[in-house]
């Protein structure tokens, strides 16, 4: 269908793709990876026509309807929110139109056997067909439909545009897009504005969907759910697999395995056969051989190793103080601004050691909860309390806000780093990838992905024992969030993170707060558990609406449901007390392990350990220790 062949774009000196060859066909499901400027926004802009390659040709059909939705766009104002999405079927109002125009035009003439009466009775015959297939559902029933499953709700819908935020008028532009009925969807990032429940109906939206699409995304489950075919860009050539993201990595490690293999046996034969040759080169009994030794290297049909790039993120979190048991803890908190309460009595507590996951919906209150935490707002009512030598380096999602974009890479970290850092500052940011020229770089040209990594740079600066990320990921590719989760597993300080990035959340935390129609609730477990609770909720919930007003129960049976509510309620402690439970075991356990090491330095030390330093720490171990310990147990009296 959609024909990308021999494509080249260069910069300059700069060879961006380098002969691409790939092939869209009808239904195709293939997600576009690489690293952030591998060029797959580019390859779209070359789809859609609005860039142009430097060489090669990229064939559509003519007539191809292609639904495109960037990374950044402009958005629309002075329409509702159903006003502008209802644009995208304005074709079928002028079709009405021009059907009521044809009608009344054909009832007024009397020539039936013209060219100009056959020429209208044809051009009716085509817009009745038309019609025909918009028929079903009212145009207003499927914009409510694709709304309600982005996110919105129905007292939103009367709103304007430009009341939402950009991540909400992304929302109208996709409603738009899917609405357009497009023969191809070419998606770049689209769920970094969506929250976990709306990514879920998009996985299944494009599932149905029966046109093809090109998707660009940095969510591994989101691209396993959705795609079929996975097509990387790596140093500006295509590599094509015929399988979703995870089964594409497993792939290409054993086709590289392989390469690598095939490689290292040919050298090892070209290098006997070169040292035959030189050998026997002289030697007027051995002529044949050598001359049909030196035809088959010419012949020889070399194996070469494809490129990778191998540059990742090198990152580890410094060590801290230890903060107070409690970090934060919000009683009967009340939060929002002057014209609106975003949540209410909320019951927020957030101990030592824990790594919490704050969702919901955009606009609910979590990037909000976390200017409480930082002190950016007061509550409007309740307490807010920070715990004991509580040290926080805060992640702002708003990263392009809070980077001066005037300012080098460098000087951003040069400008806050104090001490002996300031002297490691190249050494970090070539950690970050920003190596060589890149240093020297305004802010104000740097990507998003760019932009995330400077900000979680500047987190390096200084040890904190708490860090608040509000949206971490966005923007960054999938080795990079790979690197991350893995470096804030082992982080021993504290996590409150923002996210809606389901792969990155799961097995990083292991409680959430929920935050939903202006209330905050406590999950506790996995990311997964959570969502497999809420489908199960959403049923219920239709079930109920389903259902006509019963009757009034007899006593016994209100008696009976409130017995099941006292019995859930003590469920849900139980299992809080053992998510405590289970995270004291692994606190004592990294405690222990330490202490034996330590142990087996001071019972034999070297010249360069620091006897005093290691007691100290020590000692401190053996405190936090044998007070988790006691907490252990009392723990699980509670629990017998």
């Amino acid at each position: 269908m959609i024909s990308v062949s021999n494509v080249t774009v260069a910069y300059g000196g700069f060879v961006l793709l380098d002969g691409i060859n790939f092939h869209i066909s009808e239904q195709d499901k293939i997600g576009l990876v690489g690293k952030n400027g591998a060029g797959k926004s580019t390859l779209m802009k070359l789809i859609t026509g609005e860039q142009s390659p430097t060489k090669g040709s990229i064939e559509k059909p003519s007539g191809i309807k292609i639904g495109y939705l960037p990374q950044v766009m402009e958005h629309h104002k002075g329409h509702s929110v159903l006003q502008e999405v209802l644009s995208v079927f304005d074709h079928i109002h002028s079709m009405e139109d021009e059907i009521h125009r044809i009608t009344e035009e054909l009832s007024n003439r009397t020539d039936y056997e013209s060219a100009e009466y056959c020429t209208l009775i044809e051009r009716l015959n085509e817009l009745n067909d038309h019609l025909v297939l918009e028929s079903g559902l009212s145009p207003e029933a499927r914009a409510q439909k694709v709304l309600y499953g982005l996110g919105f709700k129905e007292d939103e819908l009367g709103r304007n545009t430009e009341t939402f935020s950009q991540g909400w008028n992304m929302r109208i532009e996709l409603a738009k897009i899917l609405l357009s009925a497009p023969d191809v969807l070419l998606l770049d990032e689209p769920t970094n504005h969506l929250d976990i429940e709306s990514i879920e109906w998009f996985e299944d939206y494009l599932k149905g969907f029966r046109g093809s699409v090109l998707l660009v995304s940095h969510d591994r489950k989101f691209l396993d759910n959705v795609t079929t075919r996975t097509v990387e860009i790596m140093l500006g050539h295509i590599h094509d697999y015929k399988v979703p993201y995870s089964q594409y990595v497993t792939l290409r490690a054993e086709r590289l395995a392989q390469q690598t293999a095939a490689f290292e046996n040919q050298q090892r034969m070209i290098e006997k056969t070169e040292d035959f040759i030189n050998r026997f080169r002289y030697k007027p009994t051995k002529s044949n051989q050598v001359q049909s030794r030196i035809k088959a290297l010419e012949k020889l049909d070399r194996i070469e190793i494809d490129e990778s790039d191998n540059a990742k993120l090198s990152l580890k979190f410094p060590p801290a103080e230890r903060s107070g048991d409690v970090v934060f803890k919000g009683v009967d908190l009340k939060v929002g601004y002057p014209q609106k309460v975003v949540f209410s009595d909320a019951q927020i507590e957030i101990k030592r050691g824990e790594k919490v996951a704050l969702i919901g919906r955009n606009g609910e209150g979590k990037t909000t909860l976390m200017r409480v935490i930082m002190r950016e707002l007061d509550p409007i009512s309740g307490e807010a309390r920070l715990g004991h030598n509580v040290h926080i380096g805060y992640y702002a999602q708003n990263q392009e806000d809070i980077l001066d974009p005037s300012e080098t890479v460098f000087g951003t970290l040069d400008r806050i780093a104090v001490g002996e850092i300031r002297t490691k500052l190249r050494d970090l940011l070539g950690a970050f990838l920003f190596k060589g020229e890149d240093i020297d770089k305004k802010v104000s040209v740097l990507s998003g992905g760019e932009r995330a990594r400077l900000g979680m740079a500047k987190l390096m600066l200084s040890p904190y024992n708490v860090l608040a990320l509000d949206e971490p990921t966005n923007h960054m590719d999938i080795r990079s969030k790979d690197i991350l989760k893995q470096a804030l597993k082992s982080f021993d300080g504290t996590l409150i993170v923002v996210s809606h990035d389901r792969d990155f959340l799961d097995g990083l935390v292991d409680k959430l707060y929920e935050f939903r129609d202006g209330k905050v609730k406590e999950h506790l477990g996995s990311v997964q558990e959570f969502l497999e609770k809420r489908k199960l909720e959403s049923l219920q919930e239709l079930e109920r609406s389903a259902q006509a007003p019963a009757e009034e129960k007899p006593a016994a049976k209100k008696e009976s449901a409130r017995e099941f509510q006292a019995q859930k309620f003590i469920s849900k402690e139980q299992r809080k007390i053992q998510n405590r439970v289970n995270f004291l075991e692994k606190e004592i356990a990294k405690r222990e392990a330490r202490m034996g090491e330590i142990e087996a330095v001071l019972a034999n030390p070297s010249e360069k350990d620091d006897i005093m330093e290691l007691t100290r720490e020590y000692l401190e171990l053996k405190m936090a220790l044998d007070a988790d310990t006691d907490e252990w147990t009392t723990l699980m009296e509670q629990l017998d």
